[in-house]
């Protein structure tokens, strides 16, 4: 038989611009520091104040998120959060006081950034996929490591080229019209919206999805006693300390105090976002067929060894060595993360475990922004940092193998039912 194009695959691909445009403006924020500084006559700390408050409200958003996609549907929150974010950024072009740069970007742009996120997205591509899974999240994470590839380096040079107000009127323009109508029009929730069964058929998710009125009583408690629900949620706090928080803050500076010059840790940048892309789809692809628990083992592990590496890196081969084997397994921890979390929860709410997941997330990053900062006023070396960044990797990978294969829960849950319809 002929194969046909399954809509699911827009989906994937609308998700991935998702990712692109709204979290590629979000790590942008290094770009705009410089030009903030003298437009408003602020310091450096005043100004990393912006980024925390922005970790801050984006991780305590997550669970709030995850009960709106579930009443309203992502499609409701992904195109609104797009459209937030937009026109945050856009209006960002009028700010006259610095109070005005924390309410626009520090809240309303950080309010957007959370709704347009793994939860929302996480959520629809379930809908989508019952086979290929691992995949379609790949394909969907590779969106933040292509912002970071396109956006990051795009604001850099429009800003050199033209301002930073132009380049906040580009970028909000081009999420409020582009992203936003692509979004609207393209996204659907569920596959039935469009006449459709998921990728995989029908399974049996569809059968939990209409048990879900008859467990949202006690879920909430009974999910916190879970041991799968800390196993995923601890080690996921120390993947956002370990990326989004260390190095993504710090790489530079660490860079910069041993002598690497500007071409050299740009090249190192560039490479671990490129390798980051690589990672994200390969670590879809394998955690559709291989155990996902041994995966995040695997890869936990990898990224102590790297970080070991960047410790010694007193010569620039070094720190690119570094950057290719970090960038491999920087996103690529979410792909079987997310998989985990919807083959232990399924019975569950899936928007409110992913928020919890994401919130965990952030105030991991939010830790890894602010203690080695501290560390090295203290000490004037990321040394610290890196062997603690090291130890709790370890202890990252060991949570995750001590984790449960998914199919072994399917089956207890079953026969647990299956008691309890007995009697």
């Amino acid at each position: 038989m002929k194969r046909t194009f399954h809509y699911a695959w827009i989906i994937v691909f609308v998700t991935f611009l998702t990712f692109l445009a709204v979290q590629g403006v979000r790590l942008s924020f290094g770009a705009f520091v410089e030009p903030w500084e003298t437009e408003f006559s602020m310091d450096r700390g005043t100004i990393s104040l912006i980024s925390t408050l922005s970790f801050i409200i984006y991780g305590l958003s997550q669970p709030l998120i995850g009960r709106l996609v579930d009443k309203l549907g992502a499609r409701v929150i992904l195109s609104f959060s797009t459209f937030l974010v937009g026109i945050s950024i856009f209006l960002t072009s009028f700010v006259t006081q610095p109070w005005q740069l924390f309410f626009l970007y520090g809240i309303l742009v950080s309010l957007g950034v959370g709704g347009a996120s793994n939860v929302a997205a996480t959520v629809v591509v379930t809908n989508w996929f019952n086979d290929k899974r691992g995949l379609a999240f790949g394909i969907m994470e590779a969106g933040f490591g292509a912002g970071q590839m396109l956006l990051v380096p795009g604001s850099l040079l429009l800003i050199q080229w033209l301002n930073w107000k132009m380049t906040v009127i580009i970028l909000g323009s081009f999420l409020i019209l582009i992203v936003f109508p692509t979004v609207l029009l393209f996204l659907r929730n569920h596959p039935k919206e469009k006449g459709l069964v998921p990728i995989g058929g029908e399974g049996i998710e569809e059968e939990i999805v209409e048990e879900k009125a008859l467990n949202t009583n006690f879920s909430i408690g009974h999910v916190f006693l879970k041991r799968e629900f800390w196993f995923l949620i601890l080690p996921f706090a120390i993947c956002g300390f370990t990326t989004t928080g260390l190095m993504d803050t710090h790489l530079i500076p660490f860079s910069h105090d041993h002598g690497f010059s500007t071409h050299v840790t740009s090249a190192a940048v560039s490479l671990l976002a490129g390798f980051n892309i690589i990672g994200i789809l390969i670590s879809g692809i394998v955690a559709d067929r291989w155990s996902s628990r041994k995966m995040l083992f695997f890869l936990y592990g990898i990224r102590a060894l790297s970080i070991c590496i960047l410790l010694y890196s007193h010569n620039s081969i070094l720190l690119l060595i570094f950057a290719v084997l970090f960038g491999l397994v920087d996103f690529a921890t979410v792909a079987p993360t997310q998989l985990l979390a919807t083959q232990y929860f399924k019975e569950y709410s899936i928007g409110f475990i992913l928020g919890w997941l994401f919130l965990s997330h952030q105030i991991g990053s939010a830790l890894g922004a602010y203690l080695p900062g501290l560390f090295y006023s203290e000490t004037s070396s990321y040394n610290v940092s890196f062997y603690l960044s090291i130890i709790i990797l370890v202890g990252a990978a060991i949570l995750n193998l001590l984790l449960p294969e998914p199919l072994k829960v399917v089956k207890k849950e079953k026969v647990t039912k299956e008691k309890q319809l007995q009697s």
